[in-house]
């Protein structure tokens, strides 16, 4: 696949960087369902984890383009950017909507590495996708909020310091409208660990760091607010836009993965004399997953432009991750059956990637809730949920 995609010495430092977590790496972590420390420590030596913070913050002040490349030549490498990806997408909120004051108290640190920014804290065991259904309740009193509730899926809590944290400071039945009444809170989770706050692993079929949080009267400072009080919801949009155009990059990399492993293994396995990349039927289902590949890259694409340019492009990014996860999941697919029994043999990688990629038709956000986005928000169907 030698299609030109930007970026090139970008994909071309990280690969090298990837060339020192090779999949024996990954195994490794995945069988002892461990956080690979080392690859983070290394992404964030390299400054890549920094991309999206400002220069002025000590980041490397890219573009969101830039960033999908990062992701991206991860998982072509057969490694996984989710360990750490939140600290670029929770940008797509901080680094727009925080203050002046919370930037530079927070981001020097999280460029530096000395403060890690891992955590998203939104959905919970009632709500799932409903976000505005949340039940986390921050408290004010004076100038600290006391948050109590508890969230699921919030992945490396247990690894990070701080948190973005969506709760609700106006009941429910008490708001004008379904997305009023959420606030959007940054929130230092290293003192209250253990106090306030309980982190709780979740064991799951593949290595995610992910965890429930429960919080018990956790204190955040009203300085810690990002943006208005009641505004948290329409904020948050901007960092979920740009974690599903991070997310179909990182889908386009496991396809890009499984697709060239697929490619070079057809065309080396020879049964009944021949290679079985010869044979139409192992041909075909590799080189429809290449065409949805390229046509979720165009969009991939398209969706990074916008964001760069200052927009909040809803549809481009549920787009781009729709057509991305689909196409991850059918390289996947075609790559599984292309090897055969050799496909299930953890040496060859593949099976550990179809379960990592197999997560993207269900997040973040699920397929299914963004055909109904698009029914409702781009081609003017009634509102189904």
């Amino acid at each position: 696949m030698t299609v030109e995609r930007g970026h090139a010495e970008i994909r071309d430092a990280v690969a090298r960087l990837c060339a020192d977590f090779p999949g024996a790496y990954w195994r490794e972590k995945d069988k002892a369902d461990a956080y690979p420390a080392e690859f983070v420590a290394a992404l964030t030596r390299a400054g890549w984890l920094a991309a999206l913070i400002p220069e002025a913050y000590g980041g490397a002040g890219l573009g969101l383009s830039a960033a999908c490349a990062i992701l991206e030549e991860i998982h072509r490498s057969g490694g996984n950017a989710a360990t750490c990806h939140a600290q670029m997408y929770t940008m797509g909120a901080l680094a727009r909507h925080g203050s002046d004051e919370q930037k530079r108290r927070y981001l020097p640190g999280v460029a530096a590495g000395d403060l890690r920014l891992q955590a998203f804290g939104v959905t919970e065991p009632t709500s799932g996708s409903d976000t505005t259904a949340l039940k986390t309740f921050a408290r004010r009193e004076g100038d600290t909020y006391f948050v109590t509730g508890q969230k699921i899926w919030t992945s490396r809590a247990a690894h990070s310091d701080l948190m973005l944290l969506l709760v609700r400071t106006t009941p429910r039945e008490n708001a004008a409208k379904r997305g009023d009444g959420l606030t959007l809170l940054l929130a230092d989770l290293r003192a209250a660990k253990g106090n306030e706050l309980s982190v709780r692993p979740i064991e799951a079929m593949l290595n995610h760091s992910t965890t429930e949080v429960f919080f018990d009267n956790f204190r955040v400072p009203v300085a810690d607010r990002v943006g208005e009080e009641g505004e948290g919801f329409r904020l948050i949009l901007s960092g979920m836009n740009a974690e599903r155009v991070l997310i179909a990059a990182e889908c386009v990399g496991d396809a890009r993965f499984f697709i060239e492993r697929a490619s070079a293994y057809a065309s080396e396995r020879v049964v009944f004399g021949r290679p079985i990349g010869q044979n139409q039927g192992v041909q075909f289902p590799i080189a429809k997953a290449y065409a949805q590949t390229r046509a979720a890259e165009l969009m991939l694409r398209e969706a990074a432009a916008k964001y760069d340019a200052g927009g909040n492009p809803g549809e481009e990014a549920n787009l781009a991750k729709l057509l991305a996860a689909e196409a991850s999941w059918a390289a996947g697919e075609a790559c599984l059956q292309t090897h055969g029994g050799f496909g299930f043999a953890r040496e060859f990688d593949i099976e550990r990637k179809f379960r990592e990629t197999r997560l993207y038709q269900v997040a973040p956000i699920s397929t299914n809730l963004i055909l109904s986005y698009v029914a409702e928000h781009v081609l003017g169907m009634p509102r189904s949920y």
